[in-house]
C-alpha cells in the first residue's frame, strides 16, 4: 500500500496501463501542453495535473493535444476505440459534454447494440465536475444525471484514491464506454492505494463507508465525504448511520441499498446535482417502489436548488449540499418514530 493523492492515483493508473498496453492512447485539451510556447511540450501535461510525464515517456502517437473541441475529442475517441485501440479521453470539464453529446449518445452509447454485439467500443471519458472552486455555473456543475441516463454507458464516480486506481483499472480494461467522473475537490485529497498492477473494482459493488443501524445514507463522490463526516458526528450523539459509496451509478448496486434500508427503515440520498430528475430522485424511486414496507419515515433529499450554480463564494456554499444537511436530514428521519 502506498499513500498518495487522488491525482496522483488517477495519473499512475493510467501510466500503468499505457505501460502494460500499447494500445492505451490518452487524448484532450493540454493533456501534454507547452506545444509552440518557449517550455515546449510537457511544459503543463494536463491542467489537474494528471498526464504529467506521460508525453515524455510514450510520445506525440500515444499523448495526443486535440483543439479546443469536445466533439473532436469524443469522436476521435470512438473512432480509435473501433479501430481497436483503447483510447483515455478527458473532456476539461464535465460542463461541455453538450458540445459533444451526439457522439456520446447517439454513437459511443450505441455502438455495440446497433452493430448486432459484433463490435466493441472500449473508450474511457474522464470528465472533472463539480463545484466548491467559485468557478462559476458554467465550469461547476454535476452532470452525473445526464450520463447515467444513457443506455450503453457506463458510469464511475469514485470518492478515494484507491477506488479510483482499482475502478479506472477496470474501466480502461473493459469492453464497454466508460463516463469517469472524478470531482475536482478530491484531486488533492489523500488515502492509501493499492499497488498491484492488476488491482481493479467491478463496477456495480458499492462500498460500505460507514455502518450503522439508524439511517441509511446513500451518495457517490465528493458527497460521500460529506455524508462520512456528517456520520462521525452523528456518532457522538449516538446515532449510528450506514454510508453507501456507490461508486458507479451505471450499473446501479440496487441489492446494496434495499439491503440497508430494509435494516434501517430510514433513507437520506445525497447529490449535488439539482433536484429534477436527479440521482438522488432516482434511488428515492427505486426504495418507495422496492422497499416501501420497510420505510419507517418519508425520504430525505439533500441537494442544491434547482438553479445554476452561484460565483460568489457565500452563495456557493449555501447553494451545495454540506455535512450539516446530511445531519439535518438524518435527525428529521428520526422524528418519526
Amino acid at each position: 500500500m502506498a499513500k498518495m493523492m487522488y491525482r496522483d492515483a488517477i495519473r499512475n493508473t493510467i501510466f500503468q496501463e499505457m505501460q502494460r498496453d500499447e494500445r492505451v492512447v490518452v487524448l484532450g485539451e493540454d493533456v501534454v501542453g507547452g506545444n509552440g510556447t518557449a517550455g515546449g511540450p510537457e511544459a503543463i501535461g494536463g491542467i489537474w495535473s494528471t498526464s504529467t510525464g506521460f508525453y515524455e515517456a510514450f510520445g506525440p502517437n500515444r499523448v495526443i493535444d486535440t483543439p479546443i473541441s469536445e466533439s473532436a475529442i469524443m469522436g476521435a475517441a470512438g473512432g480509435l476505440a473501433l479501430a481497436g485501440k483503447r483510447p483515455v479521453a478527458e473532456i476539461m470539464f464535465a460542463d461541455f459534454i453538450g458540445v459533444c453529446m451526439d457522439q456520446l449518445w447517439n454513437q459511443i452509447a450505441k455502438f455495440r447494440y446497433m452493430f448486432g454485439g459484433k463490435s466493441v467500443c472500449p473508450a474511457v471519458i474522464r470528465m472533472p465536475v463539480g463545484a466548491g472552486y467559485n468557478a462559476a455555473a458554467q465550469h461547476s456543475q454535476m452532470i452525473s444525471q445526464f450520463v447515467t441516463n444513457m443506455p450503453g454507458i457506463k458510469v464511475v464516480m469514485p470518492t478515494t484514491p484507491e477506488d479510483a486506481c482499482g475502478l479506472l483499472r477496470q474501466a480502461i480494461r473493459d469492453d464497454d464506454p466508460v463516463v469517469f467522473l472524478e470531482h475536482k475537490f478530491l484531486y488533492a485529497m489523500s488515502g492509501e492505494v493499492n499497488e498491484d498492477p492488476d488491482f481493479c473494482i467491478p463496477f456495480g459493488h458499492a462500498r460500505l463507508a460507514r455502518a450503522g443501524q439508524d439511517v441509511t445514507i446513500v451518495a457517490s463522490g465528493m458527497m460521500v465525504r460529506y455524508a462520512e463526516t456528517a456520520a462521525d458526528d452523528l456518532a457522538q450523539d449516538g446515532i449510528g448511520c450506514d454510508v453507501i459509496d456507490l461508486r458507479t451509478t451505471s450499473p446501479l448496486d440496487e441489492e446494496a441499498i434495499l439491503d440497508s434500508v430494509e435494516v434501517t427503515g430510514r433513507l437520506v440520498v445525497v447529490d449535488e446535482a439539482p433536484p429534477r430528475c436527479s440521482l438522488a430522485t432516482d434511488i428515492s424511486a427505486l426504495v418507495a417502489q422496492k422497499a416501501f414496507a420497510s420505510l419507517k419515515a418519508p425520504i430525505e433529499m439533500v441537494t442544491p436548488p434547482h438553479t445554476p450554480v452561484p460565483f460568489a463564494r457565500e452563495l456557493e456554499s449555501a447553494y451545495l449540499p454540506s455535512p450539516a444537511k446530511v445531519a439535518a436530514a438524518v435527525r428529521k428521519t428520526l422524528e418519526y418514530r
